[in-house]
């Protein structure tokens, strides 16, 4: 299985990439690697991250299309900041999600890290949420989820994985400063100019 886990590595690295980049064939390839993924996940028993590639697998058909078609007048998406309201309800989900998933997984036999699998998985669904509709800070939480998941597959053994999330560490950074310049770009203020003297 090494070969297909590299390859999905090697997949999945281009399509974050392209989303950092804000290029829509972000999308299709990550269709390719999350279906790789779900393979690759429950081979190692982590479970939680089987289920989220399949949760990344829909949700990469509803960015696709939310790029292209989600924002105004039907027009392709712009990149936005999170409100208040979108970090409120985020984190009042998140947190009950995290224990009921770490409480489930914790239950069945073969999961490792119950807790830090579902709190790993909660994160990303939220960042992953906010991907699909072009949220600035779903990159500082990819950066966050990457430096838990490094050692984690580390210890698991699973070595093109940890080195696929060490470059996709490296790209979340890219990410966040792409889009913080796009979205500074699209909020330029221009300024009045000064009225001629009488």
């Amino acid at each position: 299985m090494a070969w297909f886990e590299w390859t999905a590595a090697v997949i999945t690295a281009g399509s974050v990439y392209l989303a950092a980049r804000e290029n829509i064939w972000n999308w299709p390839t990550a269709i390719v690697s999350v279906a790789m993924y779900i393979i690759v996940y429950v081979r190692a028993g982590l479970y939680s991250d089987a289920g989220l590639q399949g949760f990344f697998l829909v949700m990469s058909v509803y960015g696709w299309y939310q790029w292209l078609y989600g924002g105004e007048s039907h027009s392709q998406l712009a990149v936005t900041r999170a409100s208040v309201r979108v970090w409120l309800w985020c984190a009042c989900l998140g947190v009950a999600f995290w224990f009921l998933d770490g409480f489930a997984m914790s239950r069945l036999k073969g999961v490792a890290f119950p807790f830090i699998d579902a709190g790993t998985t909660t994160v990303s669904l939220i960042a992953q949420w906010m991907m699909t509709r072009k949220i600035l800070e779903n990159w500082i939480l990819w950066i966050l989820v990457n430096l838990v998941y490094v050692p984690v597959l580390l210890i698991k053994g699973l070595y093109p994985t940890a080195a696929l999330y060490s470059v996709l560490l490296l790209l979340a950074i890219k990410g966040l400063v792409d889009w913080r310049a796009s979205y500074a770009r699209r909020h330029v203020v221009t300024p009045h100019p000064a009225p001629l003297p009488a």
